[in-house]
Protein backbone atom coordinates (compact mmCIF):
# COMPACT_ATOMS: atom_id res chain seq x y z
CA UNK A 1 0.00 0.00 0.00
CA UNK A 2 1.58 3.46 -1.41
CA UNK A 3 1.38 6.07 1.55
CA UNK A 4 1.71 9.86 0.12
CA UNK A 5 4.18 11.82 2.74
CA UNK A 6 4.33 15.73 2.44
CA UNK A 7 6.15 17.47 -0.58
CA UNK A 8 5.27 14.08 -2.83
CA UNK A 9 7.28 11.85 -1.01
CA UNK A 10 5.68 8.03 -0.96
CA UNK A 11 6.78 5.42 0.89
CA UNK A 12 5.35 1.78 0.13
CA UNK A 13 3.97 -0.47 3.24
CA UNK A 14 1.81 -3.98 3.31
CA UNK A 15 0.40 -3.25 6.93
CA UNK A 16 -2.90 -1.99 7.47
CA UNK A 17 -3.43 1.94 7.67
CA UNK A 18 -3.88 1.32 11.27
CA UNK A 19 -0.51 -0.39 11.49
CA UNK A 20 1.45 2.38 10.66
CA UNK A 21 1.45 6.02 10.85
CA UNK A 22 3.81 9.15 10.73
CA UNK A 23 5.19 11.42 13.14
CA UNK A 24 7.18 14.39 13.19
CA UNK A 25 11.19 14.15 12.89
CA UNK A 26 14.10 15.88 14.06
CA UNK A 27 17.29 14.66 13.42
CA UNK A 28 19.24 16.70 16.10
CA UNK A 29 17.05 15.19 18.46
CA UNK A 30 17.15 11.39 17.83
CA UNK A 31 19.09 9.84 20.17
CA UNK A 32 21.01 7.30 17.53
CA UNK A 33 22.31 10.49 15.75
CA UNK A 34 26.33 9.65 16.37
CA UNK A 35 25.30 6.05 14.24
CA UNK A 36 23.24 7.14 11.14
CA UNK A 37 23.81 9.66 8.31
CA UNK A 38 24.45 13.00 9.91
CA UNK A 39 27.41 11.70 11.91
CA UNK A 40 30.39 14.42 12.00
CA UNK A 41 27.76 16.93 9.88
CA UNK A 42 27.75 20.51 11.51
CA UNK A 43 24.75 21.86 13.19
CA UNK A 44 23.62 23.76 9.78
CA UNK A 45 24.46 21.07 7.94
CA UNK A 46 22.06 18.54 10.38
CA UNK A 47 18.99 21.29 9.86
CA UNK A 48 19.34 20.96 5.83
CA UNK A 49 19.24 17.14 6.17
CA UNK A 50 16.24 17.48 8.55
CA UNK A 51 14.15 18.95 6.03
CA UNK A 52 14.17 16.26 3.81
CA UNK A 53 13.00 14.12 6.46
CA UNK A 54 9.57 15.30 7.31
CA UNK A 55 7.87 12.79 9.02
CA UNK A 56 8.77 9.59 10.19
CA UNK A 57 6.86 6.04 9.52
CA UNK A 58 6.24 3.43 12.30
CA UNK A 59 5.81 -0.31 10.79
CA UNK A 60 4.74 -3.12 12.94
CA UNK A 61 6.28 -6.05 13.22
CA UNK A 62 5.37 -8.79 10.19
CA UNK A 63 4.96 -5.32 7.92
CA UNK A 64 7.00 -5.00 5.10
CA UNK A 65 8.67 -1.88 4.57
CA UNK A 66 9.56 -2.46 0.65
CA UNK A 67 9.57 -5.89 -1.07
CA UNK A 68 11.69 -6.22 -4.29
CA UNK A 69 10.69 -4.80 -7.65
CA UNK A 70 9.20 -1.46 -5.72
CA UNK A 71 10.65 1.52 -7.40
CA UNK A 72 14.01 3.36 -5.40
CA UNK A 73 12.01 6.04 -3.80
CA UNK A 74 13.39 6.75 -0.37
CA UNK A 75 16.29 5.66 1.77
CA UNK A 76 15.20 4.63 5.11
CA UNK A 77 16.89 4.93 8.68
CA UNK A 78 16.25 2.77 11.36
CA UNK A 79 15.25 5.08 14.94
CA UNK A 80 13.66 2.32 16.50
CA UNK A 81 13.62 -1.32 16.22
CA UNK A 82 14.73 -3.97 13.85
CA UNK A 83 14.63 -5.19 10.24
CA UNK A 84 15.56 -8.58 8.29
CA UNK A 85 16.18 -8.37 4.42
CA UNK A 86 15.72 -10.92 2.51
CA UNK A 87 15.37 -12.36 -1.34
CA UNK A 88 13.57 -15.50 -2.63
CA UNK A 89 15.69 -18.46 -3.96
CA UNK A 90 14.46 -20.15 -7.25
CA UNK A 91 12.51 -22.85 -5.36
CA UNK A 92 10.90 -20.40 -3.61
CA UNK A 93 12.56 -20.23 -0.32
CA UNK A 94 13.41 -17.53 1.69
CA UNK A 95 17.37 -16.12 1.73
CA UNK A 96 17.80 -13.61 4.84
CA UNK A 97 20.86 -11.31 3.44
CA UNK A 98 21.25 -9.15 6.72
CA UNK A 99 19.59 -7.89 9.74
CA UNK A 100 19.73 -4.17 10.48
CA UNK A 101 18.97 -2.07 13.69
CA UNK A 102 18.96 1.16 14.88
CA UNK A 103 20.82 3.66 13.56
CA UNK A 104 21.44 1.85 10.34
CA UNK A 105 20.13 2.16 6.81
CA UNK A 106 17.96 0.41 4.71
CA UNK A 107 17.47 0.70 0.84
CA UNK A 108 20.48 0.82 -0.45
CA UNK A 109 20.16 -2.00 -2.55
CA UNK A 110 18.11 -0.16 -5.06
CA UNK A 111 20.30 2.76 -5.97
CA UNK A 112 22.19 0.88 -8.82
CA UNK A 113 19.32 -0.31 -10.36
CA UNK A 114 16.45 2.07 -9.06
CA UNK A 115 14.60 -0.92 -7.85
CA UNK A 116 14.58 -2.88 -4.68
CA UNK A 117 16.32 -6.27 -4.70
CA UNK A 118 14.92 -7.57 -2.13
CA UNK A 119 12.30 -7.38 1.13
CA UNK A 120 12.60 -5.48 4.43
CA UNK A 121 10.46 -6.37 6.83
CA UNK A 122 10.40 -5.58 10.45
CA UNK A 123 11.28 -8.03 12.78
CA UNK A 124 9.13 -5.67 15.82
CA UNK A 125 7.29 -3.11 16.10
CA UNK A 126 9.85 -0.48 14.41
CA UNK A 127 9.96 3.36 13.32
CA UNK A 128 11.92 4.49 10.31
CA UNK A 129 12.78 7.93 9.10
CA UNK A 130 12.31 8.15 4.76
CA UNK A 131 14.96 10.52 3.48
CA UNK A 132 14.15 11.07 -0.45
CA UNK A 133 16.60 9.68 -2.62
CA UNK A 134 16.63 12.32 -5.20
CA UNK A 135 16.48 15.36 -2.56
CA UNK A 136 19.29 13.35 -0.55
CA UNK A 137 21.65 13.22 -3.67
CA UNK A 138 21.09 16.96 -4.52
CA UNK A 139 21.65 18.13 -1.04
CA UNK A 140 24.68 15.62 -1.39
CA UNK A 141 26.20 17.21 -3.97
CA UNK A 142 26.05 20.80 -2.51
CA UNK A 143 27.16 18.99 1.33
CA UNK A 144 31.08 17.30 0.87
CA UNK A 145 30.27 16.17 4.43
CA UNK A 146 26.96 14.84 3.69
CA UNK A 147 28.68 13.23 0.68
CA UNK A 148 31.49 11.30 1.99
CA UNK A 149 28.74 9.97 5.02
CA UNK A 150 27.02 8.09 1.88
CA UNK A 151 30.21 7.23 0.71
CA UNK A 152 31.34 5.66 3.82
CA UNK A 153 28.14 3.70 4.26
CA UNK A 154 27.88 1.92 0.77
CA UNK A 155 31.55 1.11 1.32
CA UNK A 156 30.35 -0.22 4.83
CA UNK A 157 27.84 -2.55 3.06
CA UNK A 158 30.54 -3.96 0.33
CA UNK A 159 33.01 -4.65 3.14
CA UNK A 160 29.71 -6.97 5.18
CA UNK A 161 29.19 -8.81 1.94
CA UNK A 162 32.77 -9.75 1.83
CA UNK A 163 32.97 -10.45 5.15
CA UNK A 164 30.06 -12.60 4.80
CA UNK A 165 31.54 -14.30 1.87
CA UNK A 166 34.60 -15.15 3.94
CA UNK A 167 32.97 -16.37 6.91
CA UNK A 168 30.55 -19.07 4.70
CA UNK A 169 33.83 -19.64 2.96
CA UNK A 170 36.07 -20.10 5.85
CA UNK A 171 34.43 -21.00 9.17
CA UNK A 172 32.53 -24.08 10.67
CA UNK A 173 28.75 -23.51 11.89
CA UNK A 174 29.71 -23.43 15.43
CA UNK A 175 31.99 -20.11 14.34
CA UNK A 176 29.82 -18.49 12.47
CA UNK A 177 27.08 -19.17 15.34
CA UNK A 178 30.00 -17.09 17.57
CA UNK A 179 30.96 -14.34 15.10
CA UNK A 180 27.08 -13.77 14.54
CA UNK A 181 26.62 -13.65 18.68
CA UNK A 182 29.50 -11.39 18.54
CA UNK A 183 28.25 -8.97 15.90
CA UNK A 184 25.09 -8.32 17.66
CA UNK A 185 26.84 -7.95 20.80
CA UNK A 186 29.15 -5.62 19.24
CA UNK A 187 26.31 -3.80 17.51
CA UNK A 188 24.28 -3.49 20.51
CA UNK A 189 26.98 -2.03 22.58
CA UNK A 190 28.03 0.49 20.39
CA UNK A 191 24.14 1.66 21.17
CA UNK A 192 24.48 1.73 25.20
CA UNK A 193 22.92 -1.71 25.69
CA UNK A 194 24.74 -4.77 27.54
CA UNK A 195 26.98 -6.45 25.19
CA UNK A 196 26.50 -9.84 26.65
CA UNK A 197 22.83 -9.97 28.21
CA UNK A 198 20.01 -9.40 24.86
CA UNK A 199 17.24 -10.45 22.91
CA UNK A 200 17.32 -12.00 19.53
CA UNK A 201 14.40 -10.46 17.52
CA UNK A 202 14.87 -12.94 14.58
CA UNK A 203 14.26 -16.67 14.72
CA UNK A 204 16.44 -18.89 15.06
CA UNK A 205 15.30 -20.55 11.68
CA UNK A 206 16.28 -16.87 10.27
CA UNK A 207 19.36 -16.88 11.68
CA UNK A 208 20.12 -20.32 9.86
CA UNK A 209 19.39 -19.59 6.58
CA UNK A 210 21.48 -15.91 6.96
CA UNK A 211 24.15 -18.31 8.02
CA UNK A 212 23.97 -20.95 5.75
CA UNK A 213 23.08 -23.64 8.46
CA UNK A 214 20.06 -26.12 8.66
CA UNK A 215 18.17 -25.07 11.52
CA UNK A 216 19.42 -28.48 13.43
CA UNK A 217 22.54 -27.05 13.22
CA UNK A 218 21.87 -23.90 14.84
CA UNK A 219 20.24 -25.86 17.24
CA UNK A 220 23.40 -28.32 17.83
CA UNK A 221 25.42 -25.13 17.76
CA UNK A 222 23.84 -23.30 20.55
CA UNK A 223 24.40 -26.32 23.14
CA UNK A 224 27.92 -26.78 21.87
CA UNK A 225 28.57 -23.14 22.92
CA UNK A 226 26.23 -23.72 25.91
CA UNK A 227 28.39 -26.97 27.02
CA UNK A 228 31.76 -25.12 26.67
CA UNK A 229 30.10 -22.60 29.00
CA UNK A 230 30.54 -19.86 26.10
CA UNK A 231 27.09 -18.60 26.06
CA UNK A 232 23.49 -19.45 27.63
CA UNK A 233 20.64 -19.22 25.05
CA UNK A 234 17.05 -19.77 26.44
CA UNK A 235 14.44 -19.01 23.52
CA UNK A 236 15.68 -15.32 22.45
CA UNK A 237 17.41 -14.68 25.30
CA UNK A 238 21.04 -14.31 25.09
CA UNK A 239 23.67 -14.64 27.67
CA UNK A 240 27.68 -14.66 26.67
CA UNK A 241 28.93 -16.21 29.61
CA UNK A 242 32.69 -16.19 28.48
CA UNK A 243 33.23 -13.30 25.76
CA UNK A 244 36.89 -13.97 25.67
CA UNK A 245 36.28 -17.64 25.08
CA UNK A 246 33.85 -17.08 22.56
CA UNK A 247 35.81 -14.70 20.58
CA UNK A 248 38.86 -17.54 20.89
CA UNK A 249 36.45 -19.61 18.51
CA UNK A 250 36.83 -17.22 15.56
CA UNK A 251 40.66 -16.42 16.49
CA UNK A 252 41.98 -14.86 13.03
CA UNK A 253 38.23 -13.78 12.12
CA UNK A 254 38.14 -10.71 14.01
CA UNK A 255 37.91 -8.15 11.12
CA UNK A 256 34.48 -9.76 10.11
CA UNK A 257 32.92 -8.92 13.08
CA UNK A 258 32.75 -5.29 11.80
Amino acid sequence: MLIPITRGMQIMSDAKPSQSHYLKSACSNCSVLELCLPLGLTGVEIERLDTLIMQRLKVKRGAALYRAGDPLRSLYAVRIGSFKTSVLSIDGREQVTGFQISGEILGLDAISTDLHACDAVALEDSEVCPIHFAHLEKLARELPSLQHNLNKILSREIVRDHDMLMMLGNMNSDERLAAFLLNMSQRLNTRGYSSSSFVLKMRREEIGSYLGLRLETICRGIAHLRDQGLVAITGRDVNIMDLDGLKQLIVGCQRHLK
